[in-house]
């Protein structure tokens, strides 16, 4: 009984609770969200947001919406300095609190994410799954996943991989549910935002094909 009303819920009642939800939280967040982009257009001057294509469902292109965190400081020859020069402390408190994740429940609401499921990353990525990896792609992306609350940035790329597919084979309800509460938990204690001695997280290469 429990496996069929799971698998009920993948198909059609995840889509309906994140509707819901992604639209009650969009509009009691409207005050922040423009707070927050006010704050931005000062700081770091436009554009407000950043926009990057990601493979969503089945590997389905679509464009990931966030909250702009770096500057666009280059050297003198005009290349871009690196991410941990860019990331202005404003960036990293917008990061430290997940708040640059905010104007992704618009791809929750246009259908391209979920509140729940493995993160959209790099189309570089594609190519470097293996097999088991890619099944991540066999649900659509979250804002935030069963890796983030268990590690986050803190832990492997194949342990992340691990948890994403574990994910998908066991998608419920009362999974979902405790995910999005532990993630609260998460970001009140700021923990697991980065690597240790990192800006960002470190570009995942892959094992060489055979």
């Amino acid at each position: 009984m429990w496996q069929s009303l799971n698998v009920l819920y993948a198909q059609r009642g995840k889509r309906f609770f994140d509707l819901t939800t992604a639209f009650f939280i969009l509009i009691f967040s409207m005050p922040i969200v423009a707070l927050v982009a006010l704050v931005i257009r000062w700081k770091l001057g436009p554009p407000v947001l950043f926009r990057q294509q990601r493979p969503g469902l089945h590997s389905q292109i679509f464009v990931l919406w966030k909250f702009r965190t770096m500057s666009d400081a280059r050297d003198t020859h005009g290349r871009l300095l690196s991410d941990a020069d860019r990331l202005s402390s404003f960036g990293r408190w917008l990061r430290s609190l997940s708040l640059d994740e905010l104007p992704e429940l618009l791809n929750v609401l246009q259908g391209h994410m979920s509140l729940v499921g493995p993160r959209p990353l790099l189309m570089q990525y594609l190519t470097r799954y293996t097999p088991e990896q890619r099944r991540r792609h066999d649900v659509r992306p979250g804002i935030t996943g069963w890796a983030q609350v268990n590690g986050r940035n803190t832990i492997t790329w194949e342990q992340k991989f691990a948890f994403d597919v574990w994910y998908v084979d066991h998608i419920s309800l009362w999974l979902d549910v405790k995910i999005l509460a532990l993630t609260i938990w998460q970001v009140c204690t700021r923990r697991g935002i980065n690597e240790p001695g990192q800006a960002t997280v470190q570009e995942f290469i892959g094992k060489p094909q055979e």
